[in-house]
């Protein structure tokens, strides 16, 4: 049987790509970030009461196997507006609102370790995020970093 000009060629390309591909460590994101590290990173590391204003309402922000929880006090009308002027979070904002990265001072990257902020009022998700959602007086909210 004979093989034709072209056939031999792509063979041999077929044949490298294939050994090329086999030969790679491929990487999904970088090695997960431990508790301590993350924690140590953090602005906050004891139960603190924030902000001045008539309204009152609680922040507990987890992480791993820690929490802290922030009593906040503000005059704004949503969560989002009172964490933002109170430096305590940050984020991306979107046409579908705030993407909050930083969390007290730790970073989800889901980019680099499929981490996230997953938004909550008591253990409960919200299907609003930080930036639409209206304070409640004396509400319970969590921010809380999820990975996977």
């Amino acid at each position: 049987m004979k093989t034709s000009k072209i056939a031999k060629p792509l063979l041999f390309l077929l044949l490298i790509a294939t050994l090329t591909l086999a030969s790679c460590s491929f990487s999904f994101g970088d090695k997960p970030v431990d508790a301590d590290t993350l924690w140590a990173g953090a602005t906050y590391k004891e139960d603190t009461e924030l902000g001045t204003g008539a309204t009152l309402f609680y922040l507990e922000v987890r992480a791993d196997d820690k929490s802290v929880t922030f009593t906040i006090r503000t005059d704004e009308t949503t969560v989002g507006a009172a964490l933002i002027a109170l430096d305590l979070v940050q984020g991306e904002t979107s046409a579908y609102g705030l993407y909050v990265k930083t969390v007290n001072g730790m970073t989800a990257d889901y980019d680099a370790d499929t981490s996230w902020w997953g938004f909550y009022q008591n253990g409960e998700m919200l299907m609003t995020g930080v930036d639409s959602t209206a304070i409640e007086p004396g509400a319970h909210y969590e921010l809380v970093r999820n990975v996977g």
